[in-house]
């Protein structure tokens, strides 16, 4: 495994452990797109655009905490999670995250030290509050 492919999956790491507990009340939270209740280690960090669209592959706005059945074998139920989106971020968040996705970016290492280190930041603040 080369360094930017450690670095990047540190990052995926972080975020995903974020974005499954922001929303937890006692480690219990609901799916974004069917609305069932699990502990937050039984969910994944479901994207509205896919984790190959670098462009949103971080952003906060493309992902909510989303049970294991809807995001690996339903695909995410994309209009749904539209839904979540627009409704969490205001009307019209899931067509900025569509266009966004479409945006070119390259990422280094560094680039995703960054952002793992930032999300293991927030969730520490998270998790000390």
């Amino acid at each position: 495994m080369t360094e930017l492919q450690r670095a990047k999956d540190k990052a995926d790491k972080y975020f995903s452990l974020y974005v499954r507990q922001r929303d937890a009340v006692n480690g219990i939270v609901k799916c974004c797109t069917c609305g069932q209740w699990h502990h937050w280690k039984q969910m994944d960090a479901g994207h509205f655009m896919s984790r190959r669209y670098e462009a949103t592959r971080f952003d906060e706005m493309n992902t909510g905490p989303q049970c294991r059945a809807d995001n690996r074998y339903n695909q995410g139920r994309q209009f749904e999670m539209s839904k979540y989106l627009d409704k969490k971020y205001g009307f019209g968040t899931a067509s900025k995250m569509e266009m966004k996705s479409k945006m070119f970016c390259k990422r280094d290492r560094f680039d995703y030290e960054h952002i793992a280190d930032t999300f293991k930041n927030k969730l520490t603040s998270l998790l000390n509050n």
